[in-house]
């Protein structure tokens, strides 16, 4: 298997579309409409085995000095290989090209992240001045790290972590 990881092209959402959609019916990850995929694509990575995406995640600027790790996600049979790390690798890589100094995720997977360095927090990782700023967000992402309750449904049983870079 030879693995390339590269920004992700809009021609690449009908497989990361796939990715998303194999987690959103685990309940795993939130399913994203097809139109919000190509409008963020230019935040995504994609791991590439050939011509095949075996996995995806994107980097979410929310303000000057924080990110969020988002839709990281890895093909079943490539689990365990090291694809979600060196995907997480190149995101944090790219948070650092972008001057950010923490990164946030809301995540199942805690152990996964855990290994990477993110510590669970309680809460909103931003200021109350921030948050107040935040709550303009039509962002989905936005509203569930907020922990807004019209998005309580949808991240019950996930936890928030931090890493500072």
């Amino acid at each position: 298997m030879s693995i390339t990881i590269r920004p992700a092209h809009p021609a690449d959402v009908r497989q990361i579309r796939l990715l998303v959609d194999d987690y959103a019916e685990g309940k795993r990850l939130l399913s994203k409409a097809t139109v919000t995929l190509y409008e963020d694509v230019q935040e995504f990575m994609v791991a590439v085995d050939g011509h095949v995406i075996i996995g995806c995640g994107a980097l979410h600027v929310m303000w000057e000095d924080l990110a969020e790790v988002r839709t990281l996600a890895v093909a079943p049979q490539v689990l365990g290989t090291g694809v979600g790390s060196k995907l997480l690798g190149a995101l944090l890589n790219r948070a650092r090209q972008l001057g950010i100094e923490r990164v946030f995720c809301l995540t199942f997977e805690t152990e996964f992240f855990a290994r990477h360095g993110f510590e669970e927090i309680d809460g909103a990782p931003v200021p109350p001045e921030v948050y107040q700023q935040l709550l303009q967000s039509y962002d989905e992402g936005v509203a569930e790290m907020l922990g807004l309750e019209r998005v309580k449904p949808n991240t019950l049983g996930n936890h928030r972590m931090l890493l500072h870079l």
